[in-house]
């Protein structure tokens, strides 16, 4: 008996989730009994169409002579990872949830499917005998609960009968105001395996941040796609919202995925530091790579539209790529730490983006940094805002970059880099379309 099927017997599963992230950190896949399901298991019988892995955010597809796909939208099978397997615990039957791994049935991966991705840059580093290890820092507002996208988003009322109408940075009483909401996602987190740290109160209003123990990245990538269902659940629970936008409310802060990464050794030993307790060149290089290639595999840190929003100066958001010691005004942050714990903090991507991705997408640009023994820029002093704005101001910018990055498309795959461009030009062109309030109040009488 397999490893699945004894959890689900063991716990007397009746359903079970099959849950595959697509290009948006979005989760798909089916709902089905679990003895369907482990029929299904044995034969390559958990099927969903190869489209579904370039489905855009607003539920479109690229044309068909964008070549992404094929044109039939051929099944793949899915094969779910044992080590995933967990309860899902805001149901009142036994139901499980299982993250799995798409294929076509000669056995391949789908090379645009995010987990693939993370693992194929994770195979450059097993091939050098590196390990990476990875934390991340998630952001995310809590809103009250409307159904109007044009109002504008307003903080919820907490259990003292009154909305947070000030920022609150790091203030325990206003993360208690949520208290319940809060004790819920501990709980469902330590159900379902999230190990989760440190809860506090962020900058903007109702605005908060979970830290993550750090650990292998393909992980810490399942643990963020888990957990932001986790919250959006216990959020809805709780009659409000709770959101991953990057920029959800003007004038306040945007929200954070920062990605906190060092690579050890087969040993354990964190080649990031010297015997000497200082940094190494392999460091060096690694922060190097970032600060090259960062600007080139924006849409993977910023991959929409509002993404971009949180990107601007004195906004606790990075603007450039420039590094520095316990510095939270650069992009790259190098803490305070011994030998053990050296680590670089990429401030850059927006908790909007899809963990697999954006993982993937910082170890690459380190790894290249490090195999091409790269040197960085000197470190600064004082605040970044002061120098010159060098990451992408859109999505446009963004993905051009991308797309011409030849060392970004060897070590994520060309046909990926193909297909993120295909899906984030067919949202372009759909959010062009809008004419948003903005517009019709200063233009319509104006100009």
């Amino acid at each position: 008996m397999s490893v699945i099927e004894e959890f689900l017997k063991e716990h007397r599963i009746e359903e079970v989730e099959c849950l595959v992230p697509d290009m948006a950190g979005i989760a798909r896949g089916k709902i089905l009994p679990a003895r369907k399901f482990i029929q299904g298991m044995r034969n390559n019988g958990l099927r969903i169409p190869e489209a579904i892995f370039v489905q855009t955010v607003t539920g479109g597809y690229p044309p068909n002579d964008a070549g992404v796909i094929n044109p039939a939208t051929s099944d793949v099978y899915l094969e779910p990872d044992p080590d995933t397997i967990c309860l899902v615990p805001w149901y009142p039957d036994p139901t499980a949830q299982v993250i799995c791994d798409p294929y076509y049935f000669d056995g391949t991966p789908v090379p645009f499917a995010a987990r693939h991705v993370l693992k194929r840059v994770l195979s450059f580093f097993e091939k050098k005998h590196w390990i990476p290890m990875v934390a991340i820092e998630l952001e995310f507002y809590l809103v009250e609960r409307h159904d109007d996208p044009d109002y504008p988003l307003r903080p919820p009322i907490g259990r003292s009968g009154r909305r947070e109408t000030s920022r609150q940075a790091y203030g325990v009483d206003a993360v208690n105001e949520f208290d319940p909401m809060f004790e819920e996602i501990y709980d469902f987190c330590e159900a379902e395996g999230i190990d989760i740290d440190t809860l506090s109160h962020e900058a903007g209003a109702a605005q908060m941040e979970m830290n993550f123990n750090h650990g292998k990245a393909l992980e810490q990538a399942d643990q963020g796609f888990l957990f932001k269902r986790t919250v959006r659940e216990a959020g809805l629970r709780h009659q409000l919202y709770a959101t991953f936008m990057s920029k959800p409310m003007q004038g306040e802060p945007g929200s954070s995925m920062h990605i906190h990464q060092s690579v050890v050794d087969e040993s354990g030993r964190n080649i990031f530091a010297n015997k000497n307790g200082r940094d190494s060149r392999a460091f060096h290089a690694y922060i190097a790579g970032l600060q090259k290639f960062l600007p080139a595999v924006m849409p993977l840190f910023a991959p929409n539209v509002n993404s971009y929003r949180r990107l601007m100066p004195d906004t606790d958001a990075p603007i450039n790529t420039h590094w520095g010691y316990d510095n939270r005004t650069v992009g790259l942050r190098v803490p305070h730490s011994d030998a053990s714990s050296r680590r670089v903090e990429n401030r850059v991507p927006g908790a909007d983006a899809n963990p697999y991705l954006a993982i993937a997408g910082s170890l690459a640009c380190g790894y290249i940094g490090m195999t091409q023994n790269m040197k960085p820029r000197p470190p600064i002093e004082g605040s970044a805002y002061r120098l010159a704005h060098t990451l992408p101001r859109t999505l446009y910018d963004a993905l051009n970059r991308f797309s011409s990055s030849r060392p970004l498309k060897d070590i994520l795959g060309e046909s990926f880099v193909e297909a993120v461009w295909a899906v984030k030009h067919t949202e372009l062109e759909a959010y062009q379309q809008v004419i948003s309030s903005w517009e019709r109040e200063h233009l319509l009488m104006n100009v």
